[in-house]
């Protein structure tokens, strides 16, 4: 197996937000070339497969800027500094739909789009749910959706949920229930 790795010549910073930044990288390549990079940099994320006590699936539907339409996912949210991934899955998954997870097992993580960001998703199972208050961020828009686990499978395969987390999200909790 080849060593394909691209080695770092200098770095620019181009931006610098809220929520990303942008770098600019000069890199060697493995024949010695080189090239630039774009690099958008993420804090990383949590995303969680709430499942409740009917073996519903918790979905939130907002609008999404970025795509231009309202999507129905499920709830995610951004890393703070310093903060461990399981606390944000419960800070999320109770600002987001108003619910604390008795049990709350960690799936698996994943680079959202590797190709330009180093974003890496943590992806959580909720069980055992408890309704409390919703506490949305002051610029969220957010209704809550129970659906069977069944039509969120639909859903997904038909395209109908179509951002990638909340795709694997499902395809991967599935698996997980099924098991147990």
């Amino acid at each position: 197996m080849s060593d394909y790795k691209e080695l770092l010549i200098s770095s620019k910073k181009i931006y610098q937000g809220r929520i990303i930044n942008l770098r600019v990288d000069e890199v060697s390549l493995p024949d010695g070339k080189t090239t630039s990079r774009e690099v958008v940099e993420h804090a990383g994320a949590v995303a969680v497969v709430p499942v409740n006590e009917k073996g519903e699936l918790l979905l939130v539907r907002q609008y999404r800027y970025a795509a231009g339409k309202t999507l129905l996912e499920i709830p995610a949210g951004k890393l703070e500094p310093e903060e461990d991934c399981f606390s944000c899955a419960e800070r999320e998954l109770l600002e987001e739909t108003g619910y604390e997870a008795g049990n709350l097992r960690r799936l698996i993580s994943f680079y959202s789009t590797p190709g330009f960001t180093n974003e890496q998703i943590h992806l959580y199972l909720a069980t055992d749910l408890t309704l409390k208050k919703q506490n949305l961020d002051e610029d969220e828009f957010i209704d809550v959706e129970a659906v069977s686990l069944k039509q969120a499978l639909k859903m997904a395969l038909s395209g109908e949920i179509c951002d990638a987390k909340s795709v694997a999200g499902i395809l991967t909790a599935l698996n997980v229930l099924a098991e147990t």
